[in-house]
């Protein structure tokens, strides 16, 4: 039974690569490699030419020369990276009428009843043409039923591609693809169906409900409607409005800038702590402060997309550096991050050390196991939000 849904994922090729290309044309048709230079970083993303290598994002940079000595490294500039993910945004904002950016470089558009006055198929190649021609970055796109068979079909239509699954095409499209194509089935999943001759997704969709229940729990049944091609997730109007925050008003007004400037970390930290299990990434921090006669006042600041505390932190003691200038008494403030998009581990894995990761998420484990509380910094013990 048709859906009658009209769903588009966009999705820029090799975007941090392709955005070095744009600035640097010899670099186009080489394995290019984006992320930590050192043996101890990491991959963020790679040139198509570079994957033929078996190279790919989070993989450590030390295996990534080892797999292909002659590729060109490049630190790569993640301000550059969220402008361009920003005009992109802003052209698709200006044409469709309902869209979800999903992360830094990609996006579902919700065509449904627009198909009585446009072919979407058209509609979407003219959009495509338009992000390549204003922005000259490349870009694919697949147009099907619902959010999980659009985003597979520009995952097989990828590096510049674009095309169009039917309902009645979506089946015979997913069942000779590998289970592995389906999104969100992690590397233990995968192995423990190969490992039960599990792989392609026709098999996988001719399993029953129980015995994938009894294998897997609810991620199995998930997993299953996924390999049917069913999904019935809707496409979340996006707003760069958005946000994440926190604030506190002072029992009695202070002027204490030490105890100031903790309270600031400590709320930086919860909210970072909340961003990074909603899987956002932020690109907008606001710091607010009110004075004793009331008198309020607001700074913000664009940043590369991040869930970071360190960068976090930072961020904000050099807005509340800046705004905090007339050695007035404070009765309150207040941090805020806003312009969210749903982040993937490619981003994050651009800006910092691998151990920094590893850090912050060995963190937030203990934080889920013994509360929220549970962690934080020596400075900030006393400070109760």
């Amino acid at each position: 039974m048709d859906s009658g849904k009209q769903i588009i994922h966009m999705d820029q090729d090799a975007f941090f690569v392709s955005v070095e290309v744009r600035k640097d044309a010899s670099l186009k048709g080489k394995p290019v490699i984006i992320g930590g230079t050192s043996d101890r970083g990491v991959v963020a993303s790679c040139s198509y030419e570079a994957r033929k290598f078996g190279i790919h994002s989070a993989m450590p940079s030390r295996m990534a020369k080892m797999l292909c000595p002659h590729a060109t490294f490049i630190k790569g500039n993640m301000d550059e990276y969220s402008k361009a993910s920003h005009e992109i945004t802003a052209i698709i904002r200006e044409k469709v009428p309902l869209f979800e950016k999903a992360s830094i470089d990609e996006h579902y558009i919700d065509m449904t009843g627009m198909d009585r006055f446009h072919n979407c198929m058209q509609y979407a190649h003219e959009l495509r043409q338009t992000i390549i021609k204003e922005m000259d970055l490349p870009i694919s796109f697949g147009l099907s039923v619902n959010k999980t068979v659009a985003k597979m079909v520009t995952n097989e239509c990828k590096p510049g591609g674009e095309r169009n699954v039917k309902q009645q095409e979506v089946q015979p499209f997913l069942n000779p693809l590998s289970i592995r194509k389906i999104p969100g089935l992690g590397e233990k999943t995968f192995v423990k169906l190969s490992d039960m001759g599990i792989k392609k997704i026709i098999t996988l969709s001719q399993i029953h409900p129980d015995q994938m229940n009894s294998l897997l729990g609810k991620s199995g049944l998930s997993l299953l409607q996924k390999a049917k091609g069913i999904d019935n997730s809707l496409v979340i109007p996006y707003t760069e409005q958005k946000s994440i925050g926190t604030q506190c008003t002072f029992h009695a007004d202070s002027i204490d800038i030490d105890m100031i400037n903790n309270l600031l970390v400590a709320q930086v930290m919860d909210i970072a702590y909340q961003l990074r299990e909603k899987k956002k990434l932020c690109a907008c921090v606001t710091v607010t402060i009110r004075y004793a006669n009331f008198e309020t006042e607001t700074k913000q600041t664009t940043i590369s997309y991040t869930s970071l505390d360190s960068v976090l932190i930072a961020t904000v003691k050099d807005l509340f550096k800046k705004i905090y200038n007339r050695r007035m008494l404070l009765r309150l403030v207040g941090v805020s991050l806003s312009n969210l998009v749903t982040g993937f581990e490619q981003i994050d894995l651009y800006s910092e050390s691998q151990e920094q990761y590893s850090l912050v998420q060995a963190l937030d484990k203990i934080r889920r196991r013994f509360g929220q509380d549970a962690v934080t910094r020596a400075s900030t013990m006393d400070i109760k939000l």
